[in-house]
C-alpha cells in the first residue's frame, strides 16, 4: 500500500467515502459522548472485517441502534435482537449484535463514574492529552500502544465485548485520541483541514 495518495495517507485509498471519512473524522477529537459511541458500536462491529464495509452500512447502523443513543440501546431486549438479525443494514452477527446492547449498558455505568466516557478514555492518556504521533510511513503506525493496551484491559473486566486492545487503539484513532496521519498528509499540512468536524 502506498503511504500517500492524492496528498492523503494511502489507507483511504480513492473511494469517495473513505476519502471523505479520512479528511472529515479520522484523527480529529472527538468529545461527545454520543459520538463516541458510535464508534464504539463501529468498532466492535468491524472485527475481522474490513473498515470501509462497516462505513458503507453505517447509516444501517444508525437506524437499527436508536441513532447511536445509548440509554435506549441499553434498553433493547432478545426481542430486538431477533430482529436486527434479520435488518439487512448492518452486519448480522448475533454476537456483535449482543455486544453493541452490553458495551450500551456498560457506557453508561462508566458515564455515572466518571461523568462522562471522553473522561474515561482520557484517564489513560499521559497528562491527560490526547496523542500526535510523527509517522512518515504507514508501516511505522503500530496495531496497539499502552494507551489502548490498558484501556483495552481495563474495559474488558468491565464486561466489555468486542474490544480488545487493536479494536481499541483503531477507536482511539478514530476519535482522534490519537492522531495518526502521516507527516505528508493534507490533513497535517493544510490548516483548513485540522478543524473540520462533521
Amino acid at each position: 500500500m502506498q503511504d500517500i495518495i492524492n496528498g492523503r495517507c494511502g489507507w483511504c485509498g480513492t473511494d469517495e467515502l473513505y476519502v471523505k471519512y479520512h479528511d472529515r473524522e479520522w484523527g480529529k477529537l472527538v468529545t461527545d459522548d454520543k459520538t463516541l459511541f458510535e464508534f464504539l458500536v463501529l468498532e466492535s462491529a468491524q472485527a475481522g472485517l474490513s473498515w470501509i464495509t462497516i462505513l458503507r452500512k453505517r447509516e444501517g447502523y444508525r437506524k437499527a441502534f436508536c441513532d447511536f443513543d445509548a440509554e435506549r440501546v441499553a434498553q433493547m431486549t432478545d426481542e430486538d435482537v431477533e430482529r436486527l438479525m434479520r435488518f439487512d443494514g448492518i452486519v448480522r452477527n448475533r454476537l456483535k449484535i449482543k455486544a453493541a446492547i452490553t458495551n450500551a449498558r456498560l457506557l453508561l455505568a462508566i458515564q455515572k463514574e466518571f461523568g462522562s466516557f471522553y473522561e474515561y478514555t482520557l484517564s489513560f492518556f499521559p497528562d491527560r492529552k490526547p496523542i500526535v504521533n510523527t509517522f512518515r510511513s504507514l508501516s511505522e503506525i503500530p496495531a496497539s500502544s499502552p494507551e489502548s493496551d490498558a484501556m483495552s484491559k481495563d474495559m474488558k473486566k468491565r464486561g466489555f465485548k468486542f474490544f480488545g486492545t487493536t479494536i481499541c487503539y483503531a477507536h482511539l484513532q478514530a476519535s482522534g485520541f490519537i492522531n495518526d496521519h502521516l507527516e505528508d498528509c493534507i490533513c497535517r499540512k493544510d490548516p483548513k483541514f485540522r478543524h473540520v468536524t462533521v
